[in-house]
């Protein structure tokens, strides 16, 4: 208690200190201010500027007197004045016109106008050009493409020729295609598992011919999930590719005589954007799970995030597009890729159709000459250009060939 009382009276006796010094440093301040006011307000109560010190202002002496300059005159020279033009009616009325002297000092120069005659225009008049006569003719082929009318035609007697036979029972060769042949296995393998089937016609409208394709293979698969009774799923990402998918896997249910087990909500429209679609399907793949996933059609950045999350719950997974730059992905991240024509292929090798298998069978064989032609050419203009074939039977073969290709 003591230290306590000792310490307030220290505190005290500093603040009446410090007043104490504050005081008269503010008196002196005011008193600083009072008399600036007085200085510069007067006593009428208004502003006095200070006036300022008087200057010598230095006189100003009168120039000196201006000297007597001596300026020499020399006579004007003679100066020629320019012409003196009449109006035109007075120019045609008289051979020459002499325009009035001219004055300059001291001197009087007559200045005679050149007459000045109208210039003549000259006009030069083209004849119409005279179009040569052509006797009318009727044309109705153009020779020079008489090679794609052989073509065509030779594209139509092959087509012709194996649709009728296959139309006839006979069974026509078309190589096997693994991912295809995988198919069915998929969907047994789903079955077994008691999971769905996961189906993507590609991400296109039904104006491109790679989702066109897709969704025909897609009623092959439905065909077989109808028959052995396992769920399909099938988001879209084009309105228009729903309705026409609904229509077919329902006609395939229809087929197998299992109308009940077809289910509309599964074939569903998700969004027509590009990566909120994928993030949908990746959402039904994580729910779903299904143990068979096909894409199959158009597919551009999204088709790896497809089958990596495919890949992720353990589907097997057949993939299949025309688009070049996707092919590696499918290629490394499914278990079986159609390649190119493969994916339009497909229909006419899970269908058997006569007349699809007919016009597969066309197409290969027409493709194989086609080859063969350029084969041919390429050896033939070879030879042509080698000091061995110049100017031999090869060196017209060649120019005669291309001139038929042209």
């Amino acid at each position: 208690m003591p230290i306590l009382a000792l310490f307030l009276c220290l505190v005290s006796t500093m603040v009446l200190v410090a007043q104490q010094e504050e005081v008269p440093a503010a008196t002196a301040l005011q008193s600083e201010m009072t008399e600036i006011t007085a200085d510069v307000i007067g006593d009428d109560g208004e502003a006095v500027a200070p006036a300022p010190d008087a200057q010598a202002i230095p006189e100003i002496s009168e120039p000196p007197a201006a000297m007597a300059e001596t300026v020499s005159e020399e006579p004007a020279a003679q100066i020629p004045a320019p012409a003196v033009v009449e109006p035109a009616a007075t120019v045609e009325a008289s051979a020459s016109v002499v325009a009035d002297p001219v004055k300059v000092p001291d001197v009087d120069v007559p200045v005679a106008a050149a007459p000045i005659e109208p210039a003549a225009v000259a006009v030069a008049v083209a004849e119409p050009a005279k179009e040569p006569v052509v006797p009318a003719s009727l044309n109705y082929f153009d020779m020079s493409r008489a090679n794609v009318l052989v073509v065509i035609l030779t594209l139509m007697a092959f087509v012709s020729y194996y649709t009728f036979h296959a139309q006839r029972g006979k069974e026509l060769f078309i190589r096997r295609i693994s991912g295809l042949s995988a198919l069915e296995d998929a969907v047994g393998r789903a079955t077994e598992m008691g999971r769905g089937v996961l189906y993507i016609p590609g991400i296109m409208d039904m104006d491109d011919i790679q989702t066109i394709a897709g969704v025909t293979i897609l009623g092959h698969v439905a065909k077989k999930t109808a028959e052995y009774d396992t769920p399909l799923f099938a988001p879209m990402t084009r309105s228009f590719v729903m309705s026409v998918a609904q229509e077919i896997v329902k006609q395939s249910y229809l087929e197998k005589g299992r109308p009940d087990a077809y289910r509309p909500d599964r074939i569903n429209y998700l969004t027509d954007d590009q990566f909120g679609y994928v993030a949908g399907v990746g959402g039904i793949m994580m729910r779903e799970k299904p143990a068979a996933c096909f894409y199959l059609g158009t597919f551009y950045a999204e088709s790896l995030i497809l089958a990596e999350t495919g890949n992720a719950v353990g589907a097997i997974q057949i993939a299949g597009t025309a688009e070049p730059s996707q092919i590696p992905f499918f290629v490394a991240a499914c278990d079986y890729t159609l390649i190119g024509e493969e994916l339009f292929a497909a229909s006419a090798y899970l269908s058997k159709n006569p007349k699809e298998v007919g016009s597969l069978k066309g197409q290969d064989m027409i493709k194989l000459l086609i080859i063969a032609v350029m084969v041919i050419g390429t050896l033939l203009v070879t030879i042509a250009k080698t000091e061995y074939g110049a100017g031999t039977v090869f060196a017209s073969l060649a120019e005669n060939f291309m001139r038929l290709l042209k």
